[in-house]
């Protein structure tokens, strides 16, 4: 082998390996060796694997009423208990874990759609900024849960206004993140090299700024859907949510609250599920987070 052969071996060979792989694989790698990340995505995991599977694990109707079984403990029969209705806890649980990750779903993606259209349409044209900000500032001028409560009544009570209101709530947040990252990228220098290309505005925007603003995005959504989830459980245990006997987490606890002392897994058991939830969303959300952003990212 020459010399040189072997010169351009041994820079290959000191290349960091994250450098040989693409960014995708290197997130991969990292968010797997990531405890925190891992701890939370099998928390979660195990709450949407019972959602997905709500129909042939639930066991029985969860609205079938057992007047005679009122109040069970848990038990081998009863794994969660019963109700103040005989009603099965578990299966409630269960029926409830799949509309709290629907609707968090559902506020995600409009989140991920509108949010996005927003903040990037007013992070790159300037003349947009000023109003769609006023908007977004006097919609976040109100707390987050007092506003889905005002649009919530206006609206009544149901799964599908509960998702609209968290949406109005949660949009102009997931704005300014994607506005505040348009902001820096629009005056880098390869989008700056496009411009003085000639690239129209919105190819700039859909092929060099969009997809390098995916990280910040990515973070906000993950902890979005926790404050979704918790926020629609609030709604249901103040009556508007789901309209009953549909099962929800919220409006479980709320009719439960009344026999803390006698029946305390009525209130316990859903709240316990509600905690897993949103334990495992935030420490999935702090993972990504270290992984993806570039100022707290750990070298491995």
């Amino acid at each position: 082998m020459s010399a040189a052969s072997e010169g351009l071996a041994t820079a290959a060979a000191v290349v960091p390996e994250d450098r040989r792989q693409s960014p995708f694989a290197v997130a991969l790698r990292r968010l797997v060796r990531h405890r925190m990340f891992v701890t939370g995505l099998c928390l979660f995991g195990v709450i949407v694997v019972a959602a997905v599977l709500a129909p042939w694990i639930a066991g029985v109707d969860p609205n079938k009423l057992a007047m005679r079984q009122k109040f069970q403990p848990p038990s081998e029969t009863y794994w969660f208990g019963t109700d103040n209705f005989g009603r099965s806890l578990w299966s409630r649980v269960i029926w409830g874990a799949r509309l709290s990750v629907l609707i968090g779903l559902s506020v995600v993606a409009l989140n991920a759609v509108f949010g996005t259209l927003i903040g990037a349409l007013a992070g790159y044209f300037r003349r947009l900024d000023n109003a769609l900000m006023r908007i977004n500032d006097a919609l976040m001028a109100f707390p987050a849960i007092l506003l889905a409560i005002g649009v919530t009544s206006v609206l009544g009570p149901s799964s599908v206004n509960v998702v609209l209101a968290l949406a109005v709530v949660y949009i102009p947040r997931t704005a300014r993140i994607v506005r505040a990252s348009v902001i820096v990228l629009r005056e880098m220098e390869f989008v700056q090299a496009v411009v003085a290309a000639g690239g129209g505005h919105w190819r700039i925007l859909r092929r060099h700024i969009l997809p390098n603003a995916m990280a910040p995005l990515i973070v906000q959504l993950s902890f979005l859907f926790a404050y979704t989830v918790l926020s629609e459980a609030t709604l249901s245990f103040l009556g508007l949510g789901a309209v009953p006997p549909t099962p929800t987490w919220g409006n479980i606890m709320s009719e439960g609250r009344q026999y803390m002392t006698d029946a305390p897994w009525i209130i316990g058991i859903p709240g316990l599920a509600l905690m897993i939830t949103v334990l495992g969303l935030n420490l999935l959300g702090d993972g990504l987070r270290d992984v993806l952003d570039p100022r707290l990212r750990i070298q491995q």
